[in-house]
């Protein structure tokens, strides 16, 4: 069965996308301040300021939570004044891409390092982002499978996700960091000899796994949540996707189940003020108050209540806790030699087990 391939920049799942373009436009005073024409000199702080967060596509109803939180607390100890919250969700490299190509956010809630990397690059992040709070992570996951109820596929481990015929849903690792998880997850597992009939520290057999299961890839949706969706839809038999998404839906009353695989990759998204376009906007007090804020016991509460997240803490990740299981072996990108490394060489690069992989898969 071929797979899908979407172009490299699709149309992203974004929210308010044109009122946000709009309200963080430098005319008139319309994001809410009014900047001098040379970095560095003051600005006028609005009563009413605007401040953007573009996001990821999962932790919406998290996110939607904790800037009103924070808006409370910051109006109450700030004189009254009023933050105008616009906020935009959808694939991570997609919002990264926009970012670049102009989109005025001014905080970035990646998937994934690298995306966020993409925006450093091009010089609108210039603060050492790594080096802040838990290296600027806010929320942890692993990488898991949703299935229907039963089981009746029989998926367990990654190497069931090759068994002929079965139809995975996984979303564009174009365009999605949670692809790029769910990847990760796959060949790390086969690596670390945790999938059975896949040598261990073997790139050929991990190149071997992720052909067979991008064979079964059906559709490859534009966001991880525009993945799991069409899985709620009907459509395929297992969505690889983040376990806090998965368990957020069967909250919700889903009728779907989550497995585990016995070895996965822990997810670690970071948050990060966009300083160029925060200080343009004169709200870069408040964009780095509000990411300081995400590390805070308060929202961690609600992105562990309302996004189902676990502990950021590599100590606790792995631990189960009330709504996910616990994972036997949980590995990090790091225990595969790092981002700059899967990215650029050994699973993304030219010459990459997965973009070999995917080649052979799309016959």
């Amino acid at each position: 069965m071929s797979v899908r391939k979407r172009k490299l920049f699709g149309l992203t799942s974004v929210l308010l996308a044109a009122l946000v373009l709009a309200a963080c436009s430098n005319s008139d005073g319309d994001a809410g301040a009014s900047t001098s024409a040379s970095g560095g000199d003051a600005c006028t702080p609005s009563d009413s300021p605007v401040v953007t967060l573009a996001a990821y596509s999962n932790p919406y109803v998290a996110y939607g939570k904790i800037t009103t939180n924070f808006a409370t607390e910051w109006k109450d100890a700030h004189d009254g004044q009023s933050i105008i919250w616009q906020l935009s969700f959808g694939g991570s490299t997609t919002q990264a891409t926009n970012i670049v190509n102009g989109f005025k956010a001014d905080i970035y809630a990646s998937s994934t390092a690298p995306d966020v990397q993409l925006v450093q690059d091009a010089g609108l992040i210039t603060h050492d982002w790594q080096s802040d709070t838990d290296g600027s992570v806010v929320q942890a996951g692993a990488v898991a499978f949703a299935v229907r109820p039963g089981n009746p596929k029989g998926i367990h481990n990654w190497n069931d996700l090759t068994q002929p015929g079965l139809q995975i849903l996984t979303p564009d690792p174009a365009q999605s960091g949670g692809a790029r998880w769910n990847i990760v997850a796959a060949y790390g597992a086969a690596m670390r000899g945790e999938v059975p009939g896949y040598a261990k520290d073997n790139p050929a057999d991990a190149e071997r796994l992720l052909e067979g299961i991008f064979k079964n890839v059906t559709v490859l949706d534009k966001s991880a949540n525009d993945s799991l969706k069409n899985f709620e839809a009907g459509n395929g038999d297992v969505a690889i996707t983040y376990d806090y998404q998965l368990a957020t839906s069967i909250a919700a009353g889903i009728d779907e189940e989550l497995v585990m695989p016995p070895s996965t990759v822990a997810i670690r998204t970071p948050a990060v003020v966009v300083d160029t376009v925060a200080e343009e906007h004169c709200v870069k007090d408040i964009a780095d108050a509000f990411v300081k804020y995400l590390h805070t016991p308060e929202a961690q509460d609600v992105f562990y209540s309302s996004a189902y997240t676990r502990p950021v803490d590599p100590a606790k990740t792995a631990d189960a806790t009330d709504f996910l299981p616990a994972v036997k072996d949980l590995f990090t990108t790091d225990d595969l030699g790092g981002w700059d490394a899967l990215v650029n060489d050994t699973v993304f690069g030219p010459d990459g087990v997965f973009t070999k992989a995917f080649q052979t898969a799309q016959g």
